[in-house]
């Protein structure tokens, strides 16, 4: 008896552990990376085209058409000045939702200060690229970061289009002004919301208000380096920590973010930045936090079924000091679950997106950067 009852559990034991196999290859949904091109300097934004192409920004200040099959176009030409180096250069590209009538991009940058004067800022421009996609038309800077700042780091520059069709820009503090992020005066540490003549919106959250500048949005952010519209219609945004503190976010309209009085992070080094608090009142807290710091960059939502139905709704997400994707599982608006995906070629995950065919799409932030597509297996 005692035998059957043992050879029993066995069999029952191997049950269960198949069948919990089965449930965690089907949640895993392996991926297999395809490389589209190579030989990318430094890119920085992906944006997806008709016809299967697409168009990709390289930080050193330049723009590529890349066709359907991965072959790489000579530069666009007719951007504008643009201060490459350090954290700056040619940064996110994002395709209007009318593109296939009016041909019009959107790309933000490093701008030089007008007249040769010292320091730079994040600017927005629109343009139309032409019917052969040689070169950009019609370009006009429809936003220019104030006050401008000697400085090469945190520029921030993630674009997205709302559903109201205006346009949110994600702003970097300039790291050595991360006071004025608390400030309304400015534009450092803010997401601005503008329409796509670069006018601000009437309903924007300090229209009318004495002091403030009517394109913020919200403000006490750091260095939004990733966003994208939510399937809720919300801006969702990354943004990275000093030393630790990396950062989710759903900005809200009129929020205040809390960066440098509340934070998760430390100096670099070592040391409590301010007042070492981690909460105060009418401070919004992150939806998500890391701590070490991953550098979190380009993110996306996963709204399409072609990695199986786990995968569905999940947020993705860049990491670009240990280089991997970032799959995130949410429940109830919070995260539950993260895993690690393309971690073993350690690459810097820049820019992630999700294709017109459902597919992820990922640029890899090297001297010799990537754009891949990631099949399901």
């Amino acid at each position: 008896m005692n035998l059957r009852i043992q050879e029993a559990g066995r069999l029952l034991g191997r049950v269960a552990i198949v069948a919990g196999l089965a449930v965690w290859g089907a949640a895993m949904a392996q991926i297999r990376p395809e490389t589209i091109s190579t030989s990318l300097e430094n890119p920085w934004g992906v944006a997806f085209l008709p016809g299967g192409r697409f168009v990709v920004t390289e930080r050193a200040g330049r723009l590529r058409l890349i066709a359907a099959d991965g072959k790489i176009g000579a530069p666009i030409t007719g951007l504008p000045p643009i201060a490459a180096g350090g954290q700056g250069g040619l940064l996110d590209v994002l395709a209007d939702s009318g593109f296939d009538k009016n041909r019009t991009l959107y790309f933000c940058f490093s701008e030089p200060a007008a007249g040769g004067g010292s320091g730079n800022g994040t600017a927005l421009a629109s343009t139309q690229l032409s019917a052969d996609g040689a070169r950009l038309e019609n370009l006009k800077i429809i936003f220019s970061q104030q006050p401008k700042v000697a400085s090469r780091n945190h520029f921030g520059c993630r674009i997205v289009e709302a559903r109201d069709g205006t346009l949110f820009l994600t702003l970097g503090e300039r790291f050595s002004r991360k006071e004025d992020a608390q400030k309304l005066d400015n534009h450092l540490g803010k997401v601005v919301r503008i329409a796509k003549d670069g006018s601000a919106p009437k309903d924007n959250p300090f229209v009318g208000r004495a002091g403030a500048l009517p394109e913020i949005w919200s403000y006490g952010h750091r260095n939004g380096q990733g966003a994208v519209l939510g399937p809720d219609g919300r801006l969702w945004m990354t943004e990275h920590g000093p030393q630790g503190g990396d950062e989710i976010n759903i900005p809200q309209a009129g929020r205040n973010y809390g960066w440098p009085v509340i934070t998760y992070g430390e100096n670099y080094g070592g040391g409590k930045i301010g007042e070492g608090i981690t909460a105060r009142d009418g401070m919004e807290q992150p939806l998500h936090y890391w701590v070490p710091s991953i550098a979190p960059s380009g993110m996306a939502f996963l709204t399409s079924d072609r990695y199986g139905a786990a995968w569905k709704g999940n947020l993705f997400v860049g990491s670009l000091k240990f280089g991997y994707l970032d799959r995130i599982e949410l429940k109830d608006g919070k995260v539950v679950a993260e895993h690690k995906l393309l971690a073993d070629d350690r690459a810097r995950i820049r820019d992630v997106k999700q294709g017109p065919d459902g597919l992820l799409y990922v640029l890899t932030d090297e001297s010799d950067g990537k754009l891949l597509r990631l099949r399901p297996n």
